[in-house]
């Protein structure tokens, strides 16, 4: 069963067509800018993780967080696993949101390595990481990974898709066999940047889990978990025709944020207890590629790979959708988080490899503060802040 309001029937330019109108060189680092007036910082700073995806030998970059915003970086850790790339990918080679995953409560940090179907578990320490153990994905290409309480769960890409879970265990995880699920997409469908799912994220309470298929059916699957968190019968699919449902996030209410890049918007959904959708409104980003998306408070973040910019929004009371203006960025504006204290966004630019820096005025506007080149990162995917 599905529920679902009318939508607008235009399709934009696809996420691949729009991602193949550049790619520029690499370019050197960017320096920071002085600290901006705007309001207190945090005493003490941060950490933010950035995954370079690279074919070769897969990495995570550590960088500290200063109190301004600014990055600087501390090291270079091998996940010791391979990165990979989709057929068709220019600017993200995973086609994903949310290939790294940092736990703050358990103190890890969870990577995909693409090409070696393995994910890495790391223990954080500050801005610094201990890989601690390195698993198969259960799957062919993982992209996403989630995590709720003791639970992780990962999204493999190829081979039709598929979903697997696992148990924590203090710092270690065990794969749990019958936590395994097909998602039945075309696995001969191309390209595959387009044709792939997305991403996957338990919903705020944890009861279910939601994954977005992209063009490969176009359609957003809810996962009901039990208890014991063994999903429940078959997924409740909303169809979501011709929009290209990509990445997603949650704003305060638990409503769905999701990022369509068929007609390049974002829409609202409310997700119900049996696992069918709502939709409250859409909006249009005028932009190119709406791919990504990041939420902090009541204010969202779109990530537009294709135009170079973000797309910023207020939420309403009522789930609807403020503009808030673009902002530029570096080509092929992909992946985004946001610091802890909400004070700064960070997003990847994966025509150069680089990490630019914002930061979150009160009104919800962006200023830039600088930027940074990830070591061997251009094309990768995967970033988190604490």
């Amino acid at each position: 069963m599905t529920v679902r309001k009318a939508r607008l029937a235009g399709v934009g330019v696809t996420a691949a067509a729009a991602a193949a109108l550049f790619a520029a060189p690499a370019a050197t680092a960017t320096a920071s800018a002085p600290p901006l007036p705007h309001g207190p910082a945090h005493s003490r700073g941060g950490a933010v993780f950035v995954q370079s995806d690279n074919t070769t030998a897969n990495t995570v970059v550590a960088y500290h967080r200063a109190p301004d915003g600014g990055l600087s970086r501390r090291g270079v850790f091998r996940t010791g696993g391979r990165g990979g790339v989709l057929d068709g990918s220019v600017v993200d080679h995973l086609a994903s949101q949310g290939s790294l995953a940092y736990d703050r409560g358990a103190g890890l940090l969870y990577a995909v390595n693409a090409g070696s179907d393995t994910i890495t578990v790391f223990a954080v320490h500050g801005d610094r990481l201990e890989r601690l153990q390195i698993l198969p994905s259960g799957g062919d290409f993982p992209v996403s990974v989630t995590f709720h309480d003791n639970r992780v769960w990962v999204l493999n890409a190829l081979d039709g898709g598929s979903i697997q879970g696992f148990v924590r265990t203090g710092r270690r995880l065990m794969g749990v066999d019958s936590w395994h699920r097909g998602l039945g997409l075309d696995p001969d469908a191309t390209p595959q940047f387009t044709h792939t799912p997305g991403q996957i994220s338990f919903t705020p309470d944890g009861s279910k889990l939601i994954v977005t298929t992209k063009a490969g059916a176009n359609s957003i699957d809810v996962f009901r978990l039990n208890r014991r968190g063994t999903p429940v019968g078959r997924p409740v699919v909303t169809s979501t025709p011709n929009a290209v449902p990509f990445g997603f996030t949650f704003d305060p209410a638990g409503r769905l944020q999701v990022t369509e890049a068929g007609p390049n918007a974002v829409e609202t959904f409310v997700v119900h207890r049996d696992g069918t959708l709502t939709s409250v409104g859409q909006v249009l980003t005028g932009q190119a590629a709406t791919c990504w998306i990041v939420a902090t408070d009541h204010k969202l973040y779109a990530s537009n790979a294709g135009s170079g910019t973000l797309s910023g929004y207020r939420v309403r009371r009522d789930g609807t959708l403020t503009a808030l203006g673009d902002t530029s960025t570096d080509p092929g504006t992909v992946d985004a988080a946001v610091s802890s204290d909400g004070r700064n966004l960070y997003v990847q630019t994966g025509a150069q490899g680089h990490v630019n820096e914002f930061r979150v005025n009160r009104d919800g506007s962006l200023t830039r503060i600088g930027s940074v080149t990830v070591p061997g990162a251009i094309g990768g995917e995967g970033i988190a802040a604490d």
